[in-house]
Formats: C-alpha cells, sequence, structure tokens
C-alpha cells in the first residue's frame, strides 16, 4: 500500500470523555393556517389524528438519530417525550421533544431529529387539506449534562417553557468565600507557572464563589496545616488543594489533611478517583482526601490542569449542596 492514508470525515471521539445525565429539548412549530388548523385541533384530518401520529413520529425520530446523521453517535435513550401544543393566535402546532440519557456526548441531535419528524409528520397528514404549510423556528431549547452544564438558547423560553421542562443548573456557592492552594515545590521555587490553580479559581468563581485566595506552597505538612487552620479561622467555607496526592516521596497532601484533626469525607474523594478513572485509568493512583474542619471544607486534587479542571467538572454538581448541608440546609 503506498500513499497517505486519510478520512474526509470522522466521528468525534469521545472515549476519554466523562459519563454524565444527559438531558435536551428541542421546539419548532408547523404553521397550518386558518384551513388545516382546525382540522388538526379537532383531529378531523382526512388521514386521522395528525396530533396523536407526530407524537409517535417524534419518538421514532429521536431514536432514528444515529442512522439519519453519520457522524452522529448511537446513544441508548432512556427517555423520548413529544408534545404538541396548538398556539391559537398564530394558527400553528407547536411542538417539543425532551430526551434524555446517562451518555458520553449529549442528546441534542436526538432532540431536534424528533422535533423534525413530528412536525414533517403534521405536514404530511395536512397537506390534503392544505399545500401552503410551513415549518419554523425548529432550534434547540436548551441542554444539560456534560462539561458545559447548562445550555440555554439565546431567545429563551417563555414561563410554560421553563415550569414544564425545569432546566437544573449547578446549585451556586452563594458568594462564600472560598481559597486555592497549588503545592508543588518548583512551582514555589519559581521554575514554573502554576496552571492548575487559575483553573480552579475559575470554576470557583463560575459557580459564583468568592475566591479571597490563590496561592502557592511547597509541598509539606506543616506549612499546609497552618495555612488550612488560618483559613478556617478567617471565615473560609471552601478551600481546593492541587497537587501533592500522588504516590511520590514528597507528595504529602492527603498527610497534611489528615493532621488537621477534622472529619472525612471519604465519599467525596471516592467520587472523584471513581469518576475521573473514566477519563484516565491513572486516576486510581491518586490519593485525593477531603476534609471538613469546622466549616471549612477542603478537598484534595491532583496536581495537572487537565486533572484539575476534571475534578472541577466533577464536583460542580454536589458542591453548593456540600455547603448547605454543612450549614444544616437541605440537600434536595
Amino acid at each position: 500500500m503506498s500513499g497517505q492514508i486519510s478520512a474526509a470525515f470522522h466521528m468525534a471521539d469521545v472515549r476519554d470523555k466523562r459519563i454524565t445525565r444527559r438531558r435536551a429539548v428541542a421546539v419548532g412549530e408547523l404553521i397550518a393556517g386558518p384551513v388545516a388548523y382546525p382540522l388538526i385541533v379537532e383531529r378531523r384530518l382526512p388521514k386521522g389524528d395528525a396530533l396523536v401520529m407526530a407524537e409517535i413520529a417524534g419518538l421514532q425520530g429521536a431514536k432514528m438519530a444515529s442512522a439519519l446523521m453519520p457522524m452522529c453517535h448511537p446513544l441508548p435513550l432512556e427517555l423520548v417525550r413529544v408534545y404538541c401544543a396548538p398556539v391559537p393566535e398564530r394558527q400553528a402546532i407547536r411542538v417539543w421533544c425532551e430526551c434524555a440519557s446517562e451518555a458520553r456526548t449529549g442528546v441534542e441531535m436526538e432532540a431536534l431529529a424528533g422535533v423534525n419528524a413530528a412536525l414533517l409528520t403534521l405536514y404530511d397528514l395536512s397537506k390534503p387539506v392544505e399545500p401552503a404549510l410551513e415549518i419554523s423556528g425548529i432550534r434547540l431549547l436548551f441542554k444539560e449534562g456534560g462539561k458545559s452544564g447548562v445550555w440555554t438558547h439565546p431567545q429563551g423560553m417563555d414561563a410554560g417553557e421553563l415550569e414544564r421542562f425545569r432546566p437544573r443548573p449547578p446549585k451556586t456557592l452563594g458568594a462564600a468565600r472560598c481559597a486555592v492552594i497549588t503545592l508543588s515545590d518548583r512551582a514555589s521555587r519559581g521554575d514554573y507557572v502554576d496552571e492548575s490553580g487559575p483553573v480552579l479559581v475559575q470554576g470557583l468563581q463560575a459557580l459564583g464563589g468568592d475566591v479571597v485566595s490563590n496561592e502557592v506552597l511547597a509541598d509539606g505538612i506543616e506549612p499546609l496545616v497552618a495555612r488550612l487552620r488560618a483559613l478556617a479561622a478567617d471565615g473560609v467555607r471552601l478551600c481546593l488543594c492541587t497537587g501533592g496526592t500522588g504516590l511520590g516521596p514528597r507528595d504529602l497532601t492527603p498527610e497534611a489533611l489528615q493532621a488537621l484533626g477534622g472529619r472525612p469525607v471519604p465519599g467525596l474523594a471516592q467520587m472523584l478517583r471513581g469518576l475521573s478513572a473514566q477519563h484516565t485509568p491513572m486516576a486510581w493512583l491518586s490519593r485525593a482526601e477531603v476534609v471538613q474542619l469546622d466549616d471549612l471544607l477542603v478537598i484534595a486534587l491532583p496536581g495537572s490542569p487537565r486533572a484539575a479542571a476534571q475534578c472541577m467538572n466533577i464536583l460542580t454538581p454536589v458542591l453548593g449542596h456540600a455547603l448547605a448541608m454543612m450549614d444544616g440546609g437541605s440537600h434536595a
């Protein structure tokens, strides 16, 4: 064989992405006009009940998304719901398709495929009585899950859509005082610029945290213990430490957290290892620790910028709830 091997197209490689709960809702309308609209609503079209058939077609369309679009990943859909509602002021039928799955990639295309199939079915059943039909306004309403959290279309949602679908952004930190500490002998000497700390600062600020301290310390037990006690005394509620959780002789961050004498939170530490292992099996080598010291929650994370970003994404859905629980509030 000679010549360069290349491919014009390829599916996105999602093997290193983490499996998360994902949901998407798409919307669109059939502008039916004065003749077809009442027949659709009154279920009197010659071919039968278009609203019922549109819901069935939407379910089928969502499940066939990967067959219709070559680059679309086949997904095990766990939920497909199709809703049709008349809009009298526009003589239109508005259609929504809601899809959900636990997967490494989102379900936007499935929701859009469901809406399109439902609208085309409405069109097909209505055209015998009115050929001047129009399909319009097809768009993704919102999606949630994965690294980006909740994304909402710039056109927004009306009150009814918000009430029906209830997008679930993560609970914010509510301006809680936060700190970030990078543990690294080399970074503390100035041998390289810390990149992990700024990643965590950005993540905490995106959650509504007030980051009052971002610093670099040398590896070791006593300096970190002293700094964490000072942060707790200063009213800091959450401290993310990055670095020093590996198997090297100077990786002493877990020992420092144990020396604090606080209350271990093993579930969060295990969650970090287990979910990070979906990105890389090297995550099982991490000695990540989580400790509650009075009103301060301290979480030790790996030291690489990529691992810090992945752990921040893992923690985002639970950090706000953790602080609320520490305050005696509900975690629901």
